[in-house]
């Protein structure tokens, strides 16, 4: 294996209890090049979460896709590990490939949930979840400032309704994938490795502009697209 080439892993969670206080039930990631090219793929579901937590997992987001949980497990398409047992592979993954940096399209929220889900298990003991040095990159950030931050973008989410009740221009990977693949049909899975998938294809397509990017979390991201949406129309009007 080259030295040279440098390696991200790419993770997506799905998480119950608040936003605040997010428990993870699902991991799913993946090890991955700037072109795409995924080397590694792993899709976990927590048992401390998903079994010990059962009343809070009737309340989650998602909680209609327990059955279809338990199918992909029972068929080995996700396995069911304990906390310890993932960390401990995502650790082995990490140092086989080389990687310091980890990314998510919300770094923010997958970084938050993870540490929490940390300190839930551990009561504390252990307080994060990747190595210590690990620096973290934001997808969404990234493809705010490169993709969508751009007049196609907004004319595309204009035409096809791609707007929030106040107004704001959706920046989600879902709406950003719709951009990308012309699919407008595409709805995300909602499940982690899956949609580690479309994420890792973003962040493929940021790196093909090859633009000058900021990488780091930035919850304000989108932002950006208002800001320019407000830039054309006051173009139009001057």
């Amino acid at each position: 294996m080259s030295r040279k080439k440098e390696y991200f892993l790419i993770v997506d969670t799905e998480t119950c209890n608040t936003i605040e206080q997010p428990l993870p039930y699902d991991i799913g990631y993946c090890i991955c090049d700037r072109n795409g090219n995924v080397y590694l793929e792993r899709s976990f579901v927590v048992a401390e979460i998903f079994c010990d937590l059962a009343d809070v997992m009737q309340s989650a987001y998602y909680a209609n896709k327990i059955p279809t949980y338990w199918e992909d497990i029972k068929q080995g398409k996700k396995l069911l590990r304990t906390y310890h047992t993932i960390k401990k592979t995502v650790r082995e993954d990490m140092k086989k490939y080389h990687i310091k940096k980890v990314g998510a399209y919300n770094m923010a929220f997958d970084k938050r949930a993870l540490n929490n889900l940390s300190r839930y298990v551990t009561k504390s003991f252990t307080r994060w979840f990747f190595p210590f040095g690990t620096e973290y990159f934001c997808i969404w950030n990234m493809a705010c400032q490169v993709i969508m931050a751009r007049k196609t973008y907004i004319d595309f989410a204009e035409k096809n309704g791609l707007i929030s009740e106040k107004g704001n221009i959706f920046t989600n990977a879902e709406c950003c994938y719709k951009f990308l693949k012309n699919e407008l049909d595409f709805a995300e899975s909602h499940t982690g490795l899956e949609d580690v998938k479309i994420e890792t294809e973003i962040l493929a397509e940021c790196y093909r502009k090859h633009k000058k990017m900021d990488k780091k979390i930035n919850p304000a991201c989108w932002q950006l697209i208002q800001k320019k949406r407000k830039e054309l129309k006051n173009k139009k009007t001057a």
